[in-house]
């Protein structure tokens, strides 16, 4: 239950942060939002806000969208005859068109329509008590659908295609940019939690109480300059000699030389053996000076990026699905990680919304990178790609992403549960 609990809040936080990024720059770009969604599928809750925002929670906690005017079939469908009920506003103009028999009040004025425009011109036509009027319809007049839902007309002006180029560019890379703002912040807290960042860049190590080091008795901080023939700099060098010098060997024995007080000391220490890797029983030294804490949580979240970046590389250059991990992996990964405590749920989190940022960033058309890409085709063309072929990429990619996520999420159920 657990694992259970942890993966929708990690997720949840994730989705809403990401989606966000998306529903505030719309705004800021003058596009009419017309859903901000959390989870998929059928809705479990929904609220119609006063910007003529529908926000709703879907009962599938994975992923969410941000619905913008514009997008697919969003045009406003009223046939010829229709029975309607206008609400006028003090100017005359039509601030509410229901075409149920819902919401209505005694002001209401009825018409039989006969022609309408609420994209361009801003008008409705038809017959009220058998004599044809024409009314001027409010920019941000809303239509109460059959089934009495409400939503807001979508003038040219508020749609997305309609946006400027630096809108929608900045609209579509808003969601990834909150991911690695969250995992930066994140990284903050979790700086700030352990005290300090930690400091690869020295060979000031911290010596661990119990471990190999510890016992033959090196002090709590110690700067450890060889192992072996190996001259150590900093943490990298440190593994790579401890690494080196117990390759292929059974219980070895490591001559460590220690700086103290400007002369050297040798202690000979047998790491501890952990599944194959053998331990000193050391950490990085901690750099707990407020700069430097604030410093490392771009530091430590650029850093995870750019291993991200490296398994990515990978990945196009040798494929392999067990490289991959779908939502069960990533539920797996969740569990595990809800057993060892909020420190390793808050790393868990840091590294997913990190990875979701740089995924939503590759160049497929269903994901965010797709949409910069059709951006930046727009901005050089000076002009957008015909709706038609822009709706047969996006298809085309949404396909893409639906059998990949089947063969990776079949993949995790075998690889789990059935190896």
């Amino acid at each position: 239950m657990l694992g259970i609990l942890t993966f929708i809040l990690v997720f949840g936080i994730i989705v809403v942060v990401h989606e966000f990024g998306h529903f505030y720059f719309a705004k800021k770009s003058g596009i009419l939002v017309r859903e901000f969604a959390i989870g998929m599928g059928p809705k479990i809750f929904a609220h119609i806000g006063k910007d003529g925002t529908a926000y709703t929670i879907r009962i599938l906690p994975l992923g969410g969208y941000v619905r913008m005017a514009g997008w697919g079939d969003d045009t406003t469908e009223i046939k010829t005859g229709t029975p309607v009920s206008l609400t006028l506003a003090d100017d005359g103009k039509v601030k509410r068109i229901n075409l149920s028999g819902k919401k209505l009040d005694q002001t209401v004025l009825p018409m039989q329509v006969t022609q309408f425009d609420f994209e361009d011109k801003l008008f409705i036509k038809g017959l009220v008590l058998e004599e044809e009027k024409t009314f001027a319809v409010d920019h941000d007049a809303t239509v109460v659908e059959a089934d009495g839902t409400e939503v807001r007309i979508a003038p040219l002006d508020v749609q997305y295609q309609n946006a400027t180029i630096w809108g929608k560019l900045i609209t579509n890379f808003a969601g990834p940019m909150n991911n690695f703002i969250l995992g930066v912040v994140v990284f903050w807290v979790l700086i700030f939690m352990q005290g300090g960042v930690r400091d690869v860049d020295t060979n000031q190590f911290h010596i661990m109480p119990q471990g190999a080091l510890a016992k033959v008795g090196v002090p709590e901080t110690a700067q450890i300059t060889k192992i072996g023939s190996h001259e150590v700099s900093n943490w990298e060098s440190l593994i790579q000699a401890v690494e080196t010098e117990t390759k292929d060997k059974t219980a070895p024995t490591l001559d460590v030389t220690i700086s103290e007080k400007g002369s050297d000391k040798q202690v000979t220490v047998t790491p501890k053996d952990s599944q194959g890797r053998y331990l000193l029983g050391v950490q990085p030294g901690v750099k707990s000076d407020f700069l430097s804490m604030f410093v490392g949580g771009f530091t430590t979240a650029a850093d995870s990026a750019l291993r991200i970046l490296s398994a990515l590389k990978n990945l196009i250059f040798q494929p392999d699905l067990n490289k991959l991990g779908g939502p069960v992996a990533i539920f797996k990964a969740s569990s595990d990680a809800a057993k060892n405590g909020i420190e390793n749920i808050l790393y868990f989190l840091a590294m997913i919304s990190i990875n979701i940022g740089i995924f939503n960033l590759i160049p497929i058309p269903a994901l965010d990178g797709g949409k910069i890409v059709l951006n930046i085709l727009e901005a050089i063309r000076r002009k957008p790609l015909k709706q038609e072929i822009e709706t047969y990429v996006t298809l085309a990619g949404v396909v893409i992403m639906v059998v990949l996520m089947i063969a990776v999420t079949w993949n995790d159920i075998m690889r789990l549960f059935f190896r």
